[in-house]
């Protein structure tokens, strides 16, 4: 090879070429998914009963007593390591299951605030930023809290962080939207166990 000229072996250019090609068209595949997803999600209409019932079944003192602290000190120190780091990873997929309902009934309480917001009634519509906020506010901890529990799942002898936060946040949100008085019509009964 002389200086300054470039030569190529024509096996090595084909094998590059395919890969390169085939992660765009994945890429473009992939873009192609999550834009459907985007303008799907964003045309469904929102069903008011079932985000009122996603956010009333949640069994708030059973998703509280997964993410105590104490409950988690108690269990490491009355079982066997074996078996505690066997309870806590099937207590962490439960509240990893807790946290993706949550983050569910959110999304759903944000499209029920945006839609309030467009509302002439000033009082609806600042209803409806106050929802819209505290539901943000709720799917963001729910997006922090899922790798702390993946992370509890496939490492539970390490000792993490509580996440009370997020219980809190979603009492809040909770409450925000059961002020508003159209939605007080639906009954606790009506939860599908």
């Amino acid at each position: 090879m002389e200086h300054g000229t470039w030569t190529f072996a024509p096996g090595l250019i084909a094998p590059g070429l395919i890969v390169a090609w085939t992660l765009v068209a994945v890429a473009f595949f992939a873009l192609a998914i999550l834009l459907y997803v985007a303008i799907r999600n964003r045309t469904r209409q929102v069903d008011l009963e079932k985000a009122v019932q996603a956010f009333r079944c949640l069994d708030i003192a059973a998703f509280r007593n997964l993410l105590d602290s104490a409950e988690e000190a108690f269990l490491r120190e009355n079982l066997s390591p074996k078996k505690f780091r066997e309870i806590k990873r099937q207590r962490a997929w439960a509240a990893l299951i807790y946290v993706w309902e949550a983050g569910r009934a959110a999304t759903a309480l944000a499209k029920i605030g945006q839609a309030a917001q467009r509302s002439s009634d000033p009082k609806i519509a600042a209803s409806g930023a106050q929802v819209a906020e505290n539901a943000f506010r709720l799917r963001l901890q729910t997006l922090r809290a899922c790798p702390h529990l993946l992370t509890e799942i496939l490492l539970p002898d390490l000792q993490g962080r509580p996440l009370p936060t997020l219980v809190d946040q979603y009492e809040r949100a909770a409450e925000t939207l059961f002020r508003l008085g159209r939605f007080s019509s639906i009954e606790r009964s009506s939860c599908n166990p």
